[in-house]
């Protein structure tokens, strides 16, 4: 069969790009493996649920404050003010979306990616199904939304085989929610996220600990060779008190460190989501750009199916970095200046009680844009950091 776009990935990025375009009356396929569970924290902003219409239904769990602890084991809790942070599971929040771009007309189809083919008739997708045999579809434009270390990005884009990337591991795993549990647990708040910035779990990103409802998400991140996940997220759950606790699962991926600097092969081939980088530094936030690419990616091959002119694909890349760019900017500044060491980690975490620090962090988080209506408050938590970055002020907590 011919389709107009061939998604190879069925993530939110593919699933947004395969029910976009296929709302639009193209023809769309959609193809991804079965079983596939990507390890994700599972938290959605408010804007990600207006943007993309995500029904209660998918929300697991309402977060309305974030700590943040130190290496030293001191905590900052933030409130989410004016609203708060959605948590889904990825297991049935990713088939939520699939089932909707199917719904929406898109063919969906379970295999594995395995090449691109060209010849006078056009391009062609060949991949193989769950019985093992190779098979060959004809496509105009193919969207390569299947993750970090894409093999469609490897093969069609120059610089996808060089994207910088972390390794994610986590344990979906039962709530405390017995009394033995519930005891054991220390403090714990099923509408709370916990961010754990201590280089004994992850010597250069986070571990998390987040609820999500009746089972909870406790993991980490590392770009370092040689971390143990596992035992770092074994010392994580003991830390919290949740070694009791029954495990449900284990995943772990990579996630990729910043966007490339190009997404399009210029010919047929355009990516989306993790595929082209787009996991925001610092927080590693990964289901609303995820999105936000596949919904790129899609009008890029709607304006390219209209013009006949494939260098449209571009299109992608330049609408994205336009609206965030400049937050990705300054979440990577964040990262190099305060992950280097504890001893920094401390201080970022201490950094976290100022109250314009808190509350220009969740508005930009909740809104996907920097605020620029307080100019002064700006202004002063850039001072702040100058003074901690050069060790002018010591941490303080309260």
């Amino acid at each position: 069969m011919a389709y107009d776009v061939f998604v190879v990935g069925g993530g939110p990025s593919g699933a947004t790009a395969a029910e976009d375009l296929a709302r639009a009356g193209h023809k769309v396929a959609m193809l991804d493996r079965a079983g596939r569970i990507k390890p994700c924290g599972g938290a959605i902003p408010p804007r990600l649920i207006a943007d993309f219409a995500i029904p209660s239904s998918q929300i697991v769990a309402r977060i309305r404050t974030a700590r943040m602890v130190s290496p030293t084991g001191r905590a900052v809790d933030i409130p989410i003010e004016n609203g708060f942070v959605g948590m889904v599971d990825r297991e049935h929040f990713d088939e939520f979306l699939r089932l909707r771009a199917a719904g929406a007309g898109a063919d969906r189809l379970t295999g594995t990616f395995l090449r691109i083919e060209r010849d006078m008739a056009g391009s062609h997708v060949v991949w193989r199904d769950k019985a093992g045999a190779e098979q060959r579809s004809a496509t105009k434009i193919v969207i390569g939304a299947d993750g970090a270390r894409s093999n469609v990005a490897r093969a069609e884009v120059p610089g996808g085989d060089k994207t910088p990337y972390v390794i994610a591991y986590h344990e979906i795993i039962k709530a405390p929610a017995t009394a033995a549990t519930l005891a054991a647990a220390n403090d714990y708040d099923p509408t709370r996220c916990d961010v754990i910035y201590d280089g004994k779990i992850s010597p250069d990103f986070y571990g998390w600990v987040f609820p999500h409802g009746a089972q909870m998400s406790v993991g980490m991140g590392t770009g370092v060779e040689g971390v143990d996940l596992k035992a770092a997220t074994a010392d994580l759950r003991a830390q919290a008190g949740l070694t009791g606790c029954e495990t449900i699962r284990r995943e772990g991926a990579p996630i990729p460190l910043r966007p490339m600097d190009r997404w399009d092969n210029g010919r047929d081939v355009v990516l989306a989501g993790d595929a082209a980088g787009v996991v925001a530094p610092s927080s590693g936030e990964g289901i609303y750009y995820a999105m936000v690419g596949g919904r790129v990616a899609a009008t890029a091959a709607q304006a390219a199916l209209a013009s006949g002119r494939m260098r449209d694909l571009a299109l992608a890349r330049k609408l994205f970095m336009k609206e965030h760019k400049m937050v990705f900017k300054v979440l990577r500044s964040m990262q190099d200046a305060y992950y280097k060491s504890d001893e920094r980690r401390e201080r970022f975490v201490s950094l976290c009680h100022d109250v314009d620090v808190q509350r220009l962090t969740f508005e930009a988080y909740m809104n996907k844009k920097l605020v620029a209506a307080r100019p002064m408050a700006h202004i002063r938590i850039g001072m702040k950091n100058m003074a901690h970055l050069l060790r002018l002020v010591s941490p303080v907590w309260t």
